[in-house]
């Protein structure tokens, strides 16, 4: 088959009923792929077992096409594309479960706890297990590390300067030593406040640490730095590998990127 011919068999694949479409437009901008991305989706974790490190975050399927929901995101290398929600093991980089950002619906209010909703739907499956999920200060927050606890899952992860609970003496970088680590127990939480320069800080919160460990090496860093540090590039590294496949580059051009992305990710 010519790649022309494959092009114009790929454009023409249809995956519902066009008919009724605009109707389930309204209430969910995927509805032209949405039971074949579920029906794929849904497989992924009957396929594989996570370890007990898990980590939660964004990943941006690259595509310049006309698309309501495409995402610019400019920390990102290819900067436009699809944003989706994914669940990785650390250990492997396997995509455990993977969720489509498809931005608020005409006319709604801003979505608030985004981050929040976003783990608890993802690793809803995982609940009871015992495993720590890993994630950046988009999703951390307090509330968050109480319903994982409610779960019996735990989390590491960077969390933003704003959030209410936290102790103002974790905030303080005047008169504070460079290399210096600050900790804040409760009876279930442990945050932590590190220095790596003047005047700047690092803030994490943890249900997994319960010790105020400290590297012995150059920079000084805290264990719970070095175990969110080792276990956050789950999605990083499955954006890497996905990013190897001539198929996901070649495809992307003619079809839609959601179609294609789930092909690369298997081979």
């Amino acid at each position: 088959m010519s790649r022309k011919r494959f092009k114009t068999l790929c454009i023409k694949l249809r995956f519902d009923d066009r008919l009724s479409r605009p109707a389930r437009l309204r209430n969910n901008k995927l509805a032209a792929i949405l039971k074949l991305w579920e029906m794929w989706a849904g497989r992924l974790g009957l396929l594989f077992n996570p370890g007990n490190d898990i980590c939660v975050d964004e990943q941006l399927v690259p595509f310049r096409g006309r698309c309501k929901f495409r995402q610019y995101i400019p920390n990102k290398p290819a900067k436009h594309g699809i944003k989706i929600w994914v669940v990785c093991d650390v250990a492997t980089s396997y995509a455990w479960t993977m969720q489509v950002y498809t931005g608020k619906q005409e006319g709604a209010r801003p979505e608030v706890n985004q981050g929040r909703r976003v783990v608890l739907e993802l690793t809803e499956e995982l609940q009871g297990y015992g495993h720590t999920v890993t994630c950046d200060n988009f999703f951390t927050s307090y509330a968050l590390v109480e319903e994982l606890l409610k779960r019996k899952m735990a989390l590491v992860g960077t969390i933003r300067r704003n959030k209410p609970e936290l102790p103002p003496n974790l905030l303080q970088t005047r008169q504070r030593a460079i290399l210096s680590s600050v900790f804040t127990f409760t009876k279930s939480h442990t945050a932590v406040s590190y220095v790596p320069k003047r005047g700047k800080n690092v803030l994490l919160l943890s249900t997994k640490h319960r010790e105020p460990s400290v590297s012995e090496a150059e920079h000084q860093k805290p264990t719970i730095i070095l175990d969110y540090n080792s276990c956050k590039g789950g999605v990083d590294n499955l954006d890497k590998v996905v990013g190897t496949q001539l198929w996901e580059k070649v495809l992307s051009v003619a079809t839609d990127p959601l179609l294609q992305h789930p092909r690369c990710l298997c081979i």
